[in-house]
C-alpha cells in the first residue's frame, strides 16, 4: 500500500495508520482473547508473541506467597495483545522501539528496591518477529541477561501508572485518561494554548514538536499521579520535548481541595538536578494515536482493538473513504489484442485463456531466448514483484509471518515456486533475521554479527575483523542493514509515541 495519499496528513498519523493495520492482526487478538478468557495467560502471551522469562515457583520460593498471589493476578488480567497495541514505536516503519525495559507493575518487597513486572523489547538487530519478553525485575543486574542492552526499567516509557494500556480489567479508563471527551485540538507547546512560551527550550526539536501533538490538558492530572507514586505530593517534573530539550515544570495548587495546575519552574536548575526530577511518561505526555486517527478519519472504531473501541465509543469518527483499485491489475492482461485472465488453477497462477500445449510451446520458446507472451510476462512479474509486495513487507516487518504467507499463497497459490526477485529476497531476509533473534535469546551473540567487535573481541563468524572494525557488506549481511549502509540518506530514528 502507498505510504501516503494526502499531503495534508501528518507523517506520524500515516505511520500509525499502517501500524494499526498490520502490527496487531485480528487473528492475534482473537487467539489471545480466547486464551485469556479461560485463564491461560501463558497461552495468551504466546499468541501475542511475548516470551515469558519468569518462573512463579522460583518467585514464590524467593519472595513468598503473597507476592506471587499479586503477580499471578496481574498476569491473569494482562491482555498481551492490548499491551502490544500500545507499545511505543519508532518512525518510519512503526516497529517496536528497540532495547526497552518497560515496567508494568510494582510490588512491595523486603529489599530496598521494589520488584517490578517488566516487558522488554530486543535490540534493533534482533527484532525479527517483533517479539517481546515478560520478566520480573528484582535488583539491578540480577533479572536481565548479561547481553541485554538496557536491563533497567525506563522512566520515560513506564506503564505502571497506566494500567489501562495493558490491564483488561481497567481498559475502560482509557477514555478518561486520554482526554477523549475533551477538546479535539491540543496545541503543541510552541503554539498558543495553556502552556506559555517560556516553557519551550531555546532550540526545540521542530520535527518532534510539530509531528507529535502533546496532551497538555492532561499534564497536570498525570503529573499529580506521577509525583504521588514518587512520594511527592507537589513539586517539579520534566517533560521530554525532543532529543536535547526538556521542559521543567512545577505542579502547584492553592490547596488539596483544588485541581492542580502546572507552570514553568521559576529558577533554572543544574543539569544534574534536572536529570534527577521525575519524568512525565510518554503515554501521558502525548495524545493517544488512536484518538488522533479517529478524529482525522483515518480509521474507524471497528478497525481498532476491541477494548480500545469500547473505551472510545463516544468519540466521533469520520468514515474512511475506500480508495479505488489501482490500474494495472495483474489478473487482467491485454495479450495479442485480447483481454486474458490469470487465475489460480491447480494451486498455481496460470493463464487460463491459453491451452496447456500453447503454454508449453511458449515456455520452450522463452527458454531458447525468444519473447514471452504478455500473460507469461505478467505471471513472471507477479512472482518476482507482486503489487501486494508492500503489504507483505509490512506484515513481515511487524512479525506477522503467517499473514504474509497467507497473502503470498492467496496471490500465487500454494503450489507456486518463488523466482528470484524482491519477493523472494524479502522472505529470505525475514527467515535470516529470525536466526539472529534466536542467537540473542540464547545469549550466544551480544551484538549484531556484522558489527565486527564485541567488547573488544572479534565477533563470531568474522575472523578477520578487529576491535572497532566496520564489517564489509556481503551476501550474509541482512537486507535491512545493506539498505541502511548503502543508502545515501540515513535519517535519524524519530520518536513517535
Amino acid at each position: 500500500m502507498a505510504h501516503h495519499f494526502a499531503n495534508d496528513i501528518p507523517a506520524h498519523l500515516l505511520m500509525w495508520q499502517r501500524v494499526r493495520e498490520y502490527a496487531v492482526p485480528p487473528s492475534m487478538i482473537e487467539t489471545a482473547t480466547a486464551r485469556r478468557a479461560v485463564g491461560d495467560w501463558a497461552g495468551a502471551c504466546a499468541a501475542a508473541r511475548i516470551d515469558v522469562d519468569l518462573d512463579l515457583r522460583a518467585v514464590r520460593d524467593r519472595h513468598g506467597t503473597d507476592l506471587v498471589t499479586h503477580l499471578r493476578a496481574d498476569l491473569r488480567r494482562l491482555a498481551p495483545d492490548l499491551l502490544r497495541w500500545h507499545m511505543p514505536r519508532i518512525a518510519p516503519d512503526g516497529r517496536l522501539r528497540p532495547g526497552l525495559t518497560i515496567p508494568l507493575a510494582r510490588y512491595r518487597s523486603s529489599g530496598a528496591t521494589p520488584l517490578q513486572l517488566v516487558v522488554r523489547t530486543p535490540p534493533a538487530w534482533a527484532d525479527a518477529g517483533q517479539r517481546m519478553s515478560l520478566a520480573l525485575w528484582e535488583v539491578p543486574g540480577d533479572s536481565a541477561p548479561g547481553h541485554y542492552p538496557h536491563p533497567h526499567p525506563d522512566r520515560r516509557f513506564r506503564l505502571d501508572l497506566h494500567r489501562h494500556l495493558w490491564d483488561s480489567g481497567r481498559s475502560g479508563e482509557l477514555a478518561r485518561r486520554c482526554g477523549a471527551g475533551g477538546p479535539s485540538s491540543m496545541a503543541p507547546p510552541d503554539r498558543p494554548g495553556a502552556l506559555s512560551r517560556p516553557v519551550l527550550p531555546d532550540r526545540p526539536d521542530r520535527r518532534t514538536v510539530h509531528d507529535s501533538p502533546w496532551a497538555q490538558a492532561r499534564w497536570a492530572a498525570e503529573a499529580e499521579l506521577l509525583l504521588l507514586a514518587e512520594g511527592r505530593p507537589r513539586g517539579a517534573f520534566t517533560v521530554r520535548l525532543g532529543t536535547r530539550s526538556r521542559a521543567v515544570l512545577e505542579l502547584v495548587a492553592p490547596d488539596d481541595s483544588h485541581a492542580p495546575t502546572f507552570r514553568p519552574l521559576g529558577e533554572a536548575l543544574p543539569p544534574q538536578e534536572v536529570a534527577a526530577l521525575p519524568v512525565l511518561p510518554e503515554a501521558a505526555a502525548r495524545v493517544l494515536p488512536d484518538l488522533e486517527l479517529l478524529r482525522a478519519g483515518l480509521v474507524t472504531a471497528e478497525r481498532l482493538h476491541p477494548l480500545v473501541a469500547v473505551a472510545l465509543a463516544a468519540s466521533t469518527s469520520a468514515p474512511v473513504a475506500d480508495r479505488a483499485p489501482e490500474p494495472g491489475d495483474p489478473h487482467r492482461v491485454e495479450c495479442r489484442g485480447e483481454v486474458h485472465r490469470i487465475a489460480l488453477r491447480g494451486g498455481v497462477l496460470t493463464a487460463i485463456d491459453h491451452d496447456s500445449a500453447q503454454l508449453r510451446r511458449e515456455g520452450l520458446l522463452v527458454a531458447l531466448g525468444g519473447p514471452a507472451l504478455p500473460c507469461l510476462r505478467a505471471i513472471d512479474a507477479v512472482h518476482r514483484t507482486p503489487e501486494a509486495l508492500p503489504a507483505v513487507r509490512e506484515r513481515l516487518g511487524h512479525g506477522d509471518v503467517a499473514g504474509a504467507l497467507a497473502v503470498v499463497v492467496g496471490l500465487l497459490g500454494p503450489g507456486a515456486v518463488l523466482r528470484d526477485g524482491p519477493l523472494r529476497e524479502e522472505l529470505e531476509s525475514a527467515a535470516a533475521r529470525r536466526i539472529y533473534h534466536g542467537l540473542f535469546r540464547s545469549g550466544l551473540v551480544a551484538v549484531h554479527p556484522g558489527a565486527g567487535a564485541v567488547r573488544g573481541r572479534n565477533a563470531p563468524g568474522i575472523s578477520h575483523a578487529e576491535a572497532g572494525h566496520r564489517a564489509r557488506l556481503d551476501r550474509r549481511t541482512p537486507l535491512a542493514m545493506r539498505r541502511k549502509r548503502s543508502g545515501r540518506a540515513r535519517p535519524r530514528t524519530g520518536l513517535t509515541c
